[in-house]
């Protein structure tokens, strides 16, 4: 509050705090409308994190039962043969900016192809699980980019309200005040000036 106390006396002081109080209004004012757009996006994202959680936790249990299935049929040397040779799944997350807010918008994953050199999988079941386990992996990916993005303005939520509470309790206040101050040193002054002037006369 270092500008409030170094506020020059007079009417130049009570100019400058006019001003300074306008800005502090007109941004408390803009702040609270981003808020209120945050907290919408933020809303938003949050719907989305639930829903992927809840596909990627339906088909979780699904793949675990078939690959039981295909392990109790064929054993673990059918699900090592059945994994040789593949590579891992690839995730590409495209950022977007929403408020300024820079997060995950959309996440591509590219699932690697069984090479005509692999061994094929040996039971249905283990082909059922590759697929199921194909899909909760993009589930996966899908609640990881949207936990992160409703995380991120989640933050900016708490920021700008951080930053309005500030504005509002502190900072203007103080403001007023101060510009109440300088407008009484004012008045004081011009009373004393005219009684100094109307002595000066009657003289």
């Amino acid at each position: 509050m270092t500008g409030v106390r170094r506020t020059p006396p007079g009417r130049a002081g009570r100019l400058r705090l006019r001003h300074s109080l306008d800005v502090a209004e007109r941004g408390a004012d803009l702040l609270e409308q981003k808020l209120r757009i945050l907290r919408a996006e933020h809303e938003r994202l949050l719907s989305a994190e639930e829903q992927a959680a809840r596909e990627w936790h339906a088909l979780l249990p699904e793949a675990e039962v078939w690959l039981l299935r295909g392990l109790l049929l064929g054993g673990e040397q059918a699900l090592d043969s059945a994994a040789a040779g593949i590579e891992p799944a690839q995730a590409t997350v495209r950022w977007t900016t929403s408020m300024g807010v820079r997060h995950p918008g959309t996440v591509t994953l590219s699932l690697p192809t069984r090479p005509p050199t692999a061994a094929a999988p040996t039971n249905t079941a283990l082909v059922h699980a590759e697929e199921v386990y194909g899909r909760a992996v993009r589930a996966a990916a899908e609640y990881a980019a949207a936990h992160t993005a409703a995380e991120l303005m989640g933050a900016e939520v708490i920021s700008t309200r951080h930053r309005v509470r500030a504005l509002r309790r502190h900072w203007i206040p103080r403001l007023r005040e101060a510009l109440d101050r300088v407008g009484l040193a004012l008045e004081q002054s011009e009373h004393e000036d005219g009684v100094r002037r109307r002595w000066a006369a009657g003289r």
